[in-house]
């Protein structure tokens, strides 16, 4: 299991090394940039099918117990240590993480994506998910700054140089946006670990805060908050987000959402809530409150993007939307209370399988019609999706009625807990403030149900007062089927079946809120 996890990590770092190397001889097929891509879906495979392993091993008894540990010494006089371990809360990110990239090379071997070589591609996709993986396995502060830090020049040079119109622009921002959220976050980061003598995440967890002054842990939390709240994004740090998604090519924007996001509400989980109780306690009340005016915020810019005649691009969109829906992640995570996180952490999954979901069919989209713009895309009745490619236009609006939330789908437990956790948040906080801010979540999941459903008339149905008849376009590829078929099916299966990932999260959950004790 120790090796398991190591090789996780790391193959994906030795994989981006080997994919700027000369394909060996006999290996070059027809060609060595489809000897690359094949690279990029053996060592993504490989990595998948270790953490399909790590969980088949880990002890499903005992998901609060930190499993498949490697502790060595690294910087002695700094007390930092090469320190890796997964428990229930990190696990089904590890795996999401896994797929998601897997899911995506395999799309790229396919669809050679347009840019410069595929060399540099297939190993930025290679560093990036060893970077995200790094964040979800390493148990040091240290440690996770450099893994957290890792993701963003491959993420970079992905939106720069294999991205759409603006992509230069987008880029800047992006990298700008989190660079300076992630200085913030280092000096945050570092008060925890020299006022508390240590930077091992178990043993602050441990400790929760009482080696700690409140004084300490509300500065620490204010700056560390601020780095993780960029990343997440929350209203109103989130607008580097839309410019990103927009510009960044298919793979790109699937993994930003897929897996980027989650790596800044897993720290306010991991670090913030174990580690400085009090300082979460102190500013819970403002994260709620940002939470639920990103929730309401996203929906609304979704609306005024879905409108007829406003040239609201699809892609553009679902980012808004993934602002609103990491804002639910945020209200559970303030409330501060087990149903709340174990909300937080479930919609985080559910976000990555249907976001991502969405995001591969709006790429797919847009190389048919060659633009995401919904004007266009709606502007015939009778040849909009159903007509033009029946299969895509009907996993559209799987996809969507899956992310306003519908029962029975991923998306609504994630959601519905959280609105639990604020309807009665940990003791201290103010309950009329939480219900109040409960109630306006739950007007954003209508404003949510709203666009997307006016998304799926227009783009799948098409607008009403367009008569004319268009030629019918290539429907969903065999290797598309196979990239999005994995997606559908867990997405139906966390929500017929929610326990198979609140049986892992809540017993680690309820450790972490209980100062490491089960």
């Amino acid at each position: 299991m120790q090796f398991l996890l190591a090789f996780v990590v790391l193959a994906p770092l030795v994989g981006a090394v080997a994919a700027l190397l000369p394909a060996p001889p006999g290996l070059k097929g027809t060609g060595p940039d489809q000897a690359v891509l094949r690279h990029g879906v053996t060592v993504t495979g490989a990595v998948l099918a270790a953490t399909l392993l790590l969980a088949a091993g880990f002890d499903h008894d005992h998901p609060s117990k930190m499993q498949a540990t490697t502790d060595i010494s690294w910087i002695p006089a700094l007390h930092v240590r090469i320190h890796l371990g997964t428990d229930g809360i990190s696990l089904p990110l590890l795996v999401l993480t896994a797929l998601l990239t897997f899911l995506c090379a395999l799309y790229s071997y396919f669809k050679k994506p347009e840019g410069p070589s595929p060399k540099a591609f297939v190993a930025l996709v290679l560093a990036l998910e060893s970077g995200t993986l790094a964040t979800f396995a390493v148990l040091d502060l240290v440690l996770f700054f450099l893994a957290f830090e890792m993701v963003l020049i491959p993420m970079y040079f992905l939106i720069a140089r294999w991205g759409g119109a603006g992509r230069q622009a987008a880029a800047w921002k992006f990298i700008l946006y989190t660079l300076l959220g992630s200085v913030i976050m280092l000096l945050g980061l570092l008060l925890i670990g020299l006022k508390s003598g240590t930077f091992d995440m178990v043993a602050l967890a441990t400790d929760n805060g009482r080696g700690l002054t409140t004084s300490v842990q509300v500065i620490a939390v204010l700056a560390i908050g601020i780095g993780l709240a960029v990343k997440t994004p929350m209203w109103p740090l989130h607008s580097w987000l839309p410019d990103a998604h927009t510009a960044a090519p298919t793979v790109g924007s699937v993994l930003l959402a897929g897996v980027l996001l989650k790596m800044g509400t897993y720290g306010f989980v991991r670090i913030l809530l174990p580690a400085a109780p009090d300082g979460m306690h102190t500013f819970a009340p403002y994260l709620a409150a940002f939470a639920v005016v990103g929730i309401v915020y996203g929906s609304l810019a979704c609306l005024a993007l879905a409108r007829p005649g406003s040239k609201g691009d699809l892609k553009r969109l679902i980012a808004y939307s993934s602002v609103g829906h990491m804002g639910f992640v945020l209200l559970g995570i303030a409330s501060m209370t087990p149903t709340g996180v174990n909300g937080a952490l479930f919609a985080n999954i559910a976000h990555g399988l249907i976001t991502g979901l969405l995001f591969f069919l709006v790429g797919a989209v847009k190389d048919r019609y060659g633009t995401a713009d919904l004007d266009t895309l709606s502007g015939a009745t009778g040849a909009a999706l159903y007509g033009r490619a029946p299969r895509l236009g009907g996993l559209l609006a799987f996809a969507a009625i899956a992310s306003l939330g519908l029962p029975g789908l991923a998306g609504f437990w994630g959601e519905m807990l959280a609105l639990f956790g604020s309807f009665a948040p940990a003791e201290g906080l103010s309950r009329p403030a939480f219900l109040t801010f409960m109630a306006i979540a739950a007007f954003g999941t209508l404003l949510t149900a709203a666009y997307m459903l006016i998304v799926v008339r227009r783009v799948c149905m098409g607008d009403a007062d367009a008569k004319r008849e268009e030629p019918r376009l290539a429907d969903v590829q065999a290797y598309e089927f196979a990239t999005w078929t994995p997606l559908v099916a867990l997405t139906v299966l966390a929500g017929l079946w929610p326990a198979v990932l609140l049986g892992l999260t809540d017993p680690a959950v309820q450790k972490l809120l209980a100062g490491g004790k089960s």
